[in-house]
């Protein structure tokens, strides 16, 4: 249930890529189970979320004018503050989760 609008999910109108259908297929089938501890597990899921989320350092770089714009028409198309979309790709690279020949072998 929708907790917003209290409202059942129809997932036949969602589109899923193969990824989600399968999970959501495991899900239906019963193959998920609660853990015995849920409330200790949520809690430290919840803690582990609210520290990768934390902004706790500040850099200062200097880019040419012409990337910061690109990057803040990007940041416009992707309905984001520009800062957000650079600590969002920087976070990507330094996870390891970003396309190397999309960053140019860096």
């Amino acid at each position: 249930m929708n907790k917003q609008t209290n409202k059942k999910i129809n997932f036949n109108k969602l589109r899923l890529d193969k990824d989600e259908k399968d999970l959501l297929a495991s899900v239906e089938r019963g193959e998920w189970k609660t853990v015995a501890n849920f409330d200790e597990e949520l809690a430290i899921a919840k803690e582990a979320a609210a520290n990768s989320l934390r902004k706790d350092a500040r850099i200062n770089i200097r880019l040419p004018s012409t990337d910061l714009e690109r990057i803040k028409q990007k940041a416009v198309y992707e309905g984001l503050p520009y800062q957000s979309l650079i600590a969002s790709v920087l976070h990507m690279y330094a996870a390891g989760n970003l396309n190397k020949s999309a960053s140019h072998g860096v």
